[in-house]
């Protein structure tokens, strides 16, 4: 049976990801903070697109298989859209002692 993807190139790109959730993991022990926050966001996004090249393999995908990948990841951004606003028009009441 032949595949597409060789076998060790998987386990190489597994490998990569594993070291960026434990890199995720030591860094969520090591500190606290915005710039912590940001490097979490960032070590997703670069896992994400990993596994977006290897897994989807839009490295090597037609035009038709980009297309339909950038439709999805615009359609995703509206609903982070959507719910980000209704996440921030919220009020925040306090709890009354009724009842």
């Amino acid at each position: 049976m032949t595949t597409s993807r060789p076998l060790i190139r998987l386990i190489v790109v597994w490998l990569v990801l594993l070291g960026f959730l434990g890199g995720n993991i030591a860094l969520a022990y090591a500190a606290s903070g915005n710039v912590v926050a940001v490097a979490h966001v960032l070590i997703a996004v670069v896992m994400a697109l990993i596994v977006l090249a290897v897994f989807m393999e839009l490295d090597r995908g037609a035009s038709l298989v980009w297309v339909f990948a950038g439709a999805g990841f615009f359609w995703l951004a509206i609903l982070f859209a959507m719910t980000a606003a209704d996440y921030w028009t919220r009020y925040n009441f306090a709890a009354t002692g009724t009842g």
